[in-house]
């Protein structure tokens, strides 16, 4: 399996002197995969380790990937190593698809793209660590889009939110007001020299003799992240625990940026609306049950 590795070096990842257009439209030349085909290729590469199997799946999701990483055009990055990390992102995905679980590659593999991306933007955002505990990322992605929308509402060209966006903000993001600050001022100051004087004087101490180095030590990272990987896996198991019906409903109506409503989907499958909104109801409670009473997820709960 390792050798889908080989193929980041020659197509995945675009380098820097490739202007972004060109890249899109070499992209938008590999075709889509019907459910069929992609099956059929997930199980090449499973059973036989076929590399061009996975070759064939990694391109047809490329799009995907650039489109995800547009999401992420706020942070001052470049575009092209957004991309190039979703597509690292893109490919772990491929390698650990199952197919017979019952859903699409490009349902699994965006949780596995946007989490490539944002750890990413989490190492080059600032030299300080933002931290690593699942609230502050989270925090530290929505902080801004909600900020900008509450910007807009006031409609008075400020770049500073009022004690009231604040408090609005806190409410939404369901932190705590310190908390927004904190964060608003990382994401506005961004880096700065820790050798700047902090006094006049020559022999004026540095701004990084007052620091404290209240980061997550090796161990908490690592438990953090072996918990995402928790999270991510035990969803996969809980999915296949639904039949075709409630997985589609799901899938449509709670794991997609778009989701479709109770009337397209009455529609699609000739049932009401409230119908729809009780299959959706039970297959939630039954994924529940399935995380809770798993193994994998007692001890989820238990970290």
């Amino acid at each position: 399996m390792n050798k889908l590795v080989k193929y980041q070096e020659r197509e995945y990842t675009p380098s820097t002197d490739t202007e972004l257009g060109t890249y899109l439209s070499h992209i938008h030349s590999f075709p889509l995969l019907e459910l069929r085909e992609e099956q059929d290729l997930a199980r090449r590469y499973n059973d036989d380790g076929d590399v061009e199997a996975a070759h064939a799946m990694v391109t047809s999701h490329l799009r995907l990937v650039a489109k995800l990483a547009m999401g992420y055009r706020g942070y001052g990055l470049p575009i092209m190593d957004l991309i190039a990390e979703g597509n690292v992102g893109l490919m772990q995905a491929v390698k650990r698809f199952d197919p017979d679980k019952g859903f699409r590659l490009a349902t699994y593999a965006m949780w596995w793209i946007k989490a490539s991306i944002q750890e990413y933007v989490l190492r080059s955002w600032s030299l300080v660590r933002l931290g690593t505990t699942g609230s502050q990322k989270r925090l530290f992605f929505n902080l801004r889009r909600v900020k900008d929308r509450l910007l807009k509402i006031d409609g008075k060209g400020a770049a500073e939110m009022s004690h009231q966006n604040i408090i609005d903000a806190a409410e939404e993001l369901g932190v705590r007001t310190d908390e927004i600050v904190r964060m608003d001022g990382r994401l506005t100051m961004r880096d700065a020299s820790l050798n700047v004087p902090v006094f006049d004087e020559a022999d004026s101490a540095e701004m990084q003799d007052f620091l404290v180095d209240d980061s997550a030590d090796q161990e908490d990272v690592y438990i953090v992240r072996e918990q995402a990987q928790l999270q991510s896996k035990l969803l996969v198991d809980a999915m296949g625990q639904l039949n075709d019906r409630e997985r589609s409903i799901v899938q449509r109506r709670r794991l997609q940026d778009d989701s479709d409503t109770l009337e397209e989907l009455s529609r699609e499958f000739g049932v009401s609306r409230e119908r729809v909104r009780q299959i959706e109801v039970r297959a939630i409670e039954k994924l529940k049950q399935f995380m809770l009473g798993s193994d994998k997820g007692m001890a989820l709960h238990a970290v």
